[in-house]
């Protein structure tokens, strides 16, 4: 159970750095936005990222594990899909979330 609050955690802390550094990506609203769009992408890297990671192993090998990021763009995407708070008006702009949100999870999971 903490482990699902620090992904929702810090999933949110990488939602609210990506606003600020992407041109392009835009939420609106406040910490209730961020812990709900946060909560719904903790919950589909936990239940979903798997199943789709498994189906799309042959990809992840052939590119050396690149495609990873088209997942996680994916999940991203299907935040986006799912909120209306939450706008991505380019793929560039959703790529480079991906990117960033993926660092700030990385960096907090360090310790």
């Amino acid at each position: 159970m903490t482990t699902l609050l620090v992904r929702i955690i810090t999933n949110g802390l990488g939602l609210y750095v990506a606003q600020w550094l992407v041109p392009g990506f835009v939420m609106n609203g406040g910490l209730k936005e961020y812990l709900l769009a946060a909560l719904v992408l903790a919950l589909l890297n936990l239940l979903v990222r798997p199943l789709v990671k498994l189906i799309s192993l042959p990809l992840i090998i052939l590119t050396l594990g690149l495609f990873t990021i088209v997942i996680n763009a994916l999940m991203l995407w299907l935040v986006d899909y799912q909120f209306s708070f939450l706008v991505i008006h380019s793929y560039t702009a959703l790529f480079l979330a991906t990117l960033v949100i993926a660092a700030v999870n990385l960096l907090s999971h360090q310790s």
